[in-house]
C-alpha cells in the first residue's frame, strides 16, 4: 500500500487543557499517547474535571514533565509536572502552592490531580449538561445550528452522559486526535483577510492534536481540502502503530481562546463552521500499539461507507440533538 504522507508533528499534553509539548517520538497505546493528559485540574465547586471550554484561563498555562516519564506511568502512577503560569512563575505538581495559585488564576477553588487508578470511575463523572451549556461549549450563537451529522457514535454519547472523560483517561472523547497540515492550510485560507483574524497560518496549537500529518498524493477523494473527514472507518498505519479512524472531530470554542503567543480569534470558528460544518481533524482509536516517530510514513486503508440504516439513524439522532439544543437556547 503506497504511503499517503508522513508524520509531521507529535504532541502530548501533560495537563489537560494546558499548553503541551511537541515530542519527536511517542508510544501509542489503548489510552492514546503514553503520558498524554496524565494530570488535570479538578473544580472543587462542581467536583468535576475542568476544561478550557469552561475555564479558559487554563490555556494561559503551559505544562511539561520534570524529566522524561518512566515507562510504567499511567492511571494511579503519575509523574511530576511543572506548570508555568502567565507571569512566568513555575511550580511543580508536588508543591502545595500550585493549587492556590491555579485557584487565583481561574477564580475557582481547584486542585491539580493525577490520573486516577483504574476502577475509580467517580473521578471521571460528568457534571450537569444543559442545552445552554452545550451551546456555550461549542461557541454557538442563538441562531447557529449544530453540525449536520453527529460527530460521535451513539454508544459514545451514552458514555459521555455519565462520564466527563472516559474512565482511565483524561481525554474528552477518543484516545488520539489527528489533524493534517492540509486542513490547517484550508482554514488559514478561509480566514485570510477576515476582520479580527490574524492574516497568518493557523497555528496547530489552537486545535491540540496528538498527531499532525503532512499528506501527499490522493489521501481521500471526498474533499481534498479536508482530507481526514473522509477517513472514518479506515485504518492508518504509522510507525509501529495502527489506528482505526472513528469520526471527524467536532470543534468546540477552545481554538478561539487566547494562549501564550496566540491572541483571541473568534473568526477562526466562524471559518470552521462555514467551510467544514464545525469539524476539523479526526478522532481515532488505537488498534495496535507501537512507537511512532516524526517522519514516519503513513498509509491508509479506506473503510466502508456507512449503510442505509446507519445513515438514517445518524440523521434521526442529529435532528433530535438539534431540536433539544435549540429548545434550550
Amino acid at each position: 500500500m503506497p504511503p499517503v504522507g508522513r508524520v509531521a508533528e507529535l504532541w502530548r499534553y501533560p495537563v489537560k487543557s494546558m499548553g503541551g509539548q511537541r515530542v519527536d517520538q511517542a508510544v501509542l497505546g489503548p489510552r492514546g499517547v503514553r503520558t498524554d493528559r496524565l494530570w488535570a485540574v479538578r473544580d472543587l465547586g462542581t467536583d468535576v474535571l475542568a476544561t478550557a471550554r469552561r475555564l479558559p484561563g487554563l490555556l494561559t498555562c503551559e505544562a511539561r514533565f520534570d524529566g522524561e516519564p518512566a515507562a510504567d506511568v499511567g492511571p494511579g502512577r503519575p509523574w511530576p509536572v511543572v506548570v508555568t503560569f502567565p507571569d512566568g512563575e513555575e511550580l511543580r505538581s508536588d508543591d502545595a502552592r500550585v493549587h492556590a495559585r491555579l485557584g487565583e488564576l481561574l477564580g475557582r477553588r481547584v486542585r491539580l490531580v493525577p490520573l486516577a487508578p483504574l476502577g475509580d470511575r467517580r473521578a471521571h463523572r460528568a457534571g450537569l449538561q444543559t442545552p445552554a451549556s452545550v451551546r456555550r461549549d461549542l461557541g454557538l450563537d442563538r441562531d447557529d445550528r449544530l453540525p449536520a451529522r453527529p460527530a460521535i457514535p451513539l454508544r459514545t454519547l451514552l458514555r459521555l452522559a455519565r462520564y466527563a472523560t472516559p474512565p482511565g483517561s483524561h481525554v474528552d472523547v477518543f484516545p488520539v486526535h489527528l489533524l493534517s497540515t492540509t486542513t490547517l492550510a484550508t482554514l488559514a485560507a478561509e480566514t485570510s483577510g477576515s476582520p479580527g483574524s490574524p492574516d497568518s497560518p493557523v497555528d496547530v496549537r489552537r486545535f491540540r492534536p496528538n498527531v499532525v500529518l503532512e499528506l501527499v498524493g490522493d489521501a481521500d477523494g471526498s474533499d481534498p481540502g479536508l482530507p481526514e473527514h473522509g477517513w472514518s472507518g479506515g485504518t492508518l498505519r504509522l510507525g509501529g502503530a495502527r489506528l482505526d479512524v472513528v469520526t471527524p472531530t467536532v470543534r468546540c470554542v477552545v481554538p478561539t481562546r487566547p494562549q501564550p503567543g496566540l491572541p483571541l480569534d473568534r473568526e477562526l470558528m466562524r471559518a470552521v463552521a462555514r467551510r467544514a460544518d464545525r469539524f476539523a481533524g479526526a478522532y481515532a482509536e488505537v488498534a495496535a500499539a507501537g512507537t511512532v516517530r516524526e517522519g514516519d510514513e503513513v498509509t491508509l486503508a479506506p473503510g466502508r461507507p456507512p449503510g442505509v440504516v446507519r445513515r438514517a439513524a445518524d440523521r434521526a439522532l442529529a435532528a433530535v440533538l438539534q431540536q433539544t439544543v435549540r429548545l434550550g437556547s
